[in-house]
C-alpha cells in the first residue's frame, strides 16, 4: 500500500521540515491543498459540510489564521529539499488560472523534481474566491474541461492552437519537447467522477470519505471507466479518517492501494523543528510506512 500525506494550513518553513521527514520515512507523496485568497466573511460551504464522516477540519475550511502558500512555489522548494517522495497538488483550483500559465508552471515543476510531480486539479467550491478573482463561478466545470484540453496540447510539445468557449489563442508553443505531467482529478460528485473517468490519469478524493463510501466511489469510477472503454492505468487516492494501521489494512483488503492521511495527525502544531520531526518519525513508524 502507498501512503501519502494531505497537507493544508501549514507555513512554508514547516512544510519543508515535514517534507524532509516524510521523504526519509517512506511516504509516497505530499498532497498540498490550496486557496489563492481568503475572501473575508465568505458564506460558501464546502461540499462535505455537514457530513460528519467526511469532515476533517472543524469550523471554516479557510479562516484569517489559515496559512496559505502558493502550491507550485512551495512544491518546487520541496522538490529541492527531497529526493524520492512524489509531489502533488491536492487540489489545485484549475479554473482560477489561464491554462497556459498552469501548463508552464506544472511542466517546470515536473522537470525540476525529476518527474515526481502530479497535477491534482478540481473545479473549486468557494464562490466568493471566484468573484474576487474575476472568474465566473458558474463556468468552473466547463473551464476545467477546456483547461485540461489546453494542458494536454501544451505538454505534447511544439506549436499548437486552441479555439474554445473560454480560451482562444495560437499558434503558440509552451515547450518544444513533450512533458508527461499526470493530471489527477478531484471531486466526489457524479459530474466530477464522470469528468475524472473521461479525462483524468487518476482521481483524488474530496474531503475524507468513510470506508464504505470509499469502496462505493472506487466501484463507481471503475464502472465509469469501463463504460467509456478506458483501459489505461488509473490510480485512485483516498483520504482516510485517521491513521490507524488496522484501518489501512482494511482499505488494502478492499483493493484500495493508495491512501492519504492528514499530516496534522502526525506533525505536531507546536514545538521545535527537532521535536516535531522526532514525533513525526515515531508516528510514521507506528503507522507502518
Amino acid at each position: 500500500m502507498n501512503v501519502g500525506l494531505s497537507v493544508y494550513d501549514l507555513a512554508a518553513p514547516d512544510l519543508l521540515d515535514l517534507a524532509r521527514a516524510a521523504d526519509e520515512s517512506g511516504f509516497d507523496a505530499i498532497w498540498l491543498g490550496e486557496h489563492v485568497i481568503l475572501p473575508v466573511g465568505y458564506a460558501s460551504e464546502h461540499p462535505t459540510h455537514g457530513i460528519d464522516d467526511h469532515e476533517h477540519i472543524a469550523g471554516p475550511i479557510i479562516s484569517p489564521d489559515t496559512e496559505l502558500v502558493d502550491p507550485m512555489v512551495a512544491l518546487a522548494a520541496v522538490a529541492g529539499a527531497t529526493t524520492r517522495i512524489h509531489l502533488a497538488t491536492g487540489i489545485y483550483i484549475l479554473p482560477l488560472r489561464h491554462p497556459l500559465v498552469t501548463a508552464r508552471a506544472a511542466a517546470t515543476l515536473h522537470e525540476v523534481s525529476g518527474g515526481r510531480f502530479r497535477l491534482g486539479v478540481g473545479a473549486g467550491w468557494l464562490e466568493e474566491e471566484f468573484a474576487d478573482l474575476g472568474v465566473p463561478y458558474e463556468q468552473r466545470a466547463s473551464r476545467v474541461t477546456e483547461s485540461i484540453e489546453v494542458l494536454r496540447a501544451a505538454w505534447r510539445g511544439g506549436p499548437f492552437e486552441h479555439h474554445g468557449k473560454h480560451f482562444s489563442f495560437g499558434p503558440v508553443q509552451s515547450s518544444r519537447r513533450a512533458v508527461g505531467v499526470p493530471i489527477i482529478m478531484g471531486g466526489n460528485t457524479s459530474a466530477a467522477l464522470r469528468r475524472a473517468a473521461a479525462s483524468g490519469d487518476g482521481w483524488f478524493s474530496s474531503g475524507t470519505p468513510d470506508f464504505e463510501d470509499a469502496v462505493e466511489l472506487l466501484a463507481t469510477l471503475r464502472r465509469l471507466r469501463s463504460d467509456l472503454g478506458q483501459t489505461a492505468p488509473f490510480r485512485c487516492w483516498f483520504r482516510v479518517p485517521g491513521c490507524d494501521p488496522g484501518l489501512l489494512a482494511r482499505y488494502a483488503a478492499a483493493g484500495i492501494d493508495d491512501v492519504v492521511v492528514w499530516a496534522d495527525q502526525l506533525w505536531p502544531a507546536t514545538g521545535t523543528p527537532a521535536s516535531k520531526r522526532e514525533a513525526f518519525l515515531a508516528a510514521a513508524a507506528t503507522l507502518g510506512v
